[in-house]
């Protein structure tokens, strides 16, 4: 018998995938980056993270979600200017996304959720989940696992110890405290700092960021400007303990949104043209039957 989880994509084979289509069970895709997070953490926290609480979820809800690879590589072009970050360009990234989307809706599957490690893949992720929405079949919708804790308001209020803004932005109290649960052997511990945003300390009302919320007009630039180590954020505040609850708060939403998605039924379109198109979309990505 295999040993593998049930619930892991790429250890299926063919004809479970047609059992996996059958049961309408919802594909989860954690998509990460190979990117700097200071001297303490490793460069895959975009990876591990997003991963880890997936595969809690799964856990929570086996017989209605499968969980696919990690897509490791993510927009990073900003964060150059630390050694060992692996840009991909926004849009191999988007076209690698919907691509993997276009693919399991060839296959039948209907349901996608993009499940998001890095921040600024985000603005990509929401372009691709649009296009596989748009141009096959399937229903795609997209989130980073941080927001998943804002779902029960009670929540981050209590778990949160750092200052806001920034307290919780990049390899800081929450990432840091997540790989001390999920991986915690690797994170070097004697390095763990606090670290501020340098923009967040001007006081503007405008630009400040934080992993929880950010100002109305983000400043997104060469993160080297901001951030002297590549943290930002009270990571000296992460706990592994810290980090098993906020996994664990994460994936609990997340076999929720898996379980409200499956059940929910597609929207139906209608063609408001006094006569009906003669071509395709413009975009020209193939027809379909919505």
């Amino acid at each position: 018998m295999p040993k593998a989880k049930p619930y892991l994509y790429e250890k299926l084979t063919w004809p479970e995938i047609n059992d996996a289509v059958k049961a309408n069970k919802v594909v989860v895709i954690p998509v990460g980056s190979i990117e700097q997070h200071g001297p303490h953490l490793p460069l895959d926290v975009d990876c591990v993270c997003p991963r880890g609480v997936a595969l809690h979820a799964a856990e929570l809800v086996p017989g209605e979600m499968l969980l696919m690879p990690t897509l490791v590589h993510g927009y990073t072009g900003h964060v150059m200017d630390f050694p060992g970050t692996i840009n991909l360009h926004y849009q191999h990234l988007i076209d690698l996304v919907v691509d993997v989307g276009r693919s399991l809706a060839y296959h039948g599957f209907r349901k996608v959720v993009l499940l998001n490690g890095h921040g600024s893949n985000m603005p990509n992720l929401d372009l691709a989940s649009r296009r596989i929405n748009l141009e096959t079949p399937a229903e795609s919708v997209f989130c980073a696992w941080w927001n998943l804790l804002k779902v029960d308001p009670e929540f981050m209020p209590k778990w949160r110890e750092s200052y806001f803004p920034g307290g919780c932005a990049h390899a800081c109290e929450l990432e840091t405290s997540a790989y001390l649960y999920l991986d915690g052997e690797n994170v070097r511990k004697d390095k763990i700092a606090d670290g501020r945003i340098a923009y967040n300390e001007e006081g503007s009302d405008f630009h400040w960021v934080d992993l929880l919320g950010a100002g109305p007009a983000p400043l997104t630039t060469w993160t080297s400007t901001y951030t002297k180590q590549g943290v930002m954020g009270a990571a000296d505040l992460a706990t592994a303990e810290k980090g098993k609850a906020a996994v664990e708060e994460a994936a609990k939403q997340l076999a929720r949104l898996v379980q409200s998605f499956r059940k929910r039924p597609k929207d139906k379109r209608v063609d408001h043209h006094a006569s009906l198109p003669e071509m395709e979309m413009p975009w020209n990505q193939g027809k379909f039957e919505s």
